[in-house]
Order: structure tokens, then sequence, then C-alpha cells
């Protein structure tokens, strides 16, 4: 069998928890962008590190950012 290595990284922190200061918005689509990816879909809590508090309010804000066209659906190439 082969030798596994076992990789344990550091937790990733939410980024609205620390900062309390950051609010999510529909209307702020800058915010918004990094936790899409370059195809447009949304990133996952276990690669963005929010908690599953935010990672349901950002999810519902990229949505209705999406919706009154403030952020593509999808990119085409």
């Amino acid at each position: 069998m082969r030798d596994r290595k076992r990789r344990y990284g550091r937790k990733k922190v939410c980024m609205f928890c620390a900062d309390k200061n950051i609010v999510i918005d529909y209307k702020n689509p800058s915010i918004l962008k990094g936790f899409t990816t370059d195809r447009g879909k949304i990133v996952p809590s276990r690669i963005s590190g929010n908690c599953a508090k935010h990672q349901r309010s950002l999810t519902l804000a990229i949505k209705r950012a999406r919706m009154v066209a403030l952020m593509p659906f999808t990119v085409i190439d």
C-alpha cells in the first residue's frame, strides 16, 4: 500500500466573523465577486472558510445580485 500523507492545514477563519464591519449585501458585488469562481459558481465554505451562517447569507446575496443583474449567472467564453 502506498503511504499517504495526511495534510493538516490551518483552519480558515470566517472573514465576516473576524471583521464585524463587513456587511453582506447584494448591492455590493465587489465583495461578492471574491466568493465566486471565474466561471461564476459560488465557492463552497470549505474552500472560502466561511461559517455556515455567513455562507448562507452570502449565497442568498449572490443569488439576489444575479437576479438584479449586478452579477452574471455564468461567464460566456
